[in-house]
């Protein structure tokens, strides 16, 4: 009797033990994680910090122009990398970050940095196919649960919100650009054996006018509310993407029409 319950005690020690050794395991691998996303975003911050120093003094400047041709505000992120392709602005949603462009591997900053270093969070960057002219641009970004990157973005769920906070600006690096929200949607990854379906990933050039009203009846018929927001061919757009969690595959996007010149 003694014996059996030595060993009953002995196999309840050992299965205490490996109980503890996995939650500290756990508890490590997640204060890692925590560590890494801090630090992801002190690196983010820091570079918001520098553009917004360079917008303060950017009304002291003789010339809103470098030799390079860029915006000065945005020449001294893109003299230290050439993947930038513009700067995302948006205060409602929290996004204060570099846009990245990388034409033959569109995935190429998923999970970089923009110095090109290993980020769990990535870095923003356009769909395959953009031109600095064209009249629509996709953003891509991860749905961090820290709220860094897109991790905000699905606030523009609610109609409230989009009026409260109805400006998102994507400058490029040589001009500056502000968009209205028009509208905002759930979606997700289709396969390719799915028909009669909106895969808005797919719409990247708008150049003709049929393709450019295609995309913009598309949009109005999935959108969650309507801001009201007048939208005609020859209008610039943006798209901004990111995962959600309401299915498999799942995305929510925000379309945004460039503001008309007065």
């Amino acid at each position: 009797m003694k014996r059996k319950r030595k060993r009953r005690m002995d196999i309840g020690l050992w299965a205490m033990i490996g109980c503890v050794a996995v939650c500290l395991f756990s508890g490590g691998m997640l204060f890692r994680d925590y560590l890494r996303a801090s630090a992801e975003e002190k690196a983010n911050s820091s570079l918001a910090r520098q553009i917004s120093d360079m917008r303060a003094a950017d009304g002291l400047a003789d010339t809103k122009y470098a030799p390079s041709g860029n915006l000065l505000i945005y020449d001294g992120l893109w003299q230290e990398n050439h993947d930038m392709a513009g700067w995302l602005y948006a205060e409602g949603a929290g996004i204060d970050l570099p846009v990245m462009y990388t034409p033959f591997e569109q995935d190429y900053y998923l999970r970089r940095a923009f110095d090109g270093s290993d980020a769990r969070s990535g870095s923003l960057f356009l769909a395959e196919g953009w031109e600095p002219e064209a009249n629509h641009a996709i953003i891509y970004g991860h749905n961090m649960k820290n709220g860094s990157m897109f991790g905000k973005l699905d606030q523009y769920q609610s109609l409230e919100f989009a009026q409260e906070h109805p400006t998102i600006r994507f400058d490029t690096l040589t001009q500056e650009r502000e968009y209205t929200v028009i509208a905002a949607f759930y979606s997700r990854i289709y396969d390719s054996s799915e028909e009669g379906v909106f895969r808005y990933y797919q719409y990247v050039r708008l150049n003709d006018r049929e393709r450019f009203d295609e995309y913009l009846k598309q949009v109005r018929s999935v959108a969650l509310y309507n801001t009201g927001v007048d939208v005609q061919y020859g209008d610039r757009l943006l798209t901004l993407s990111t995962c959600s969690y309401h299915r498999e595959n799942g995305r929510f996007v925000v379309v945004a029409c460039q503001k008309r010149e007065t």
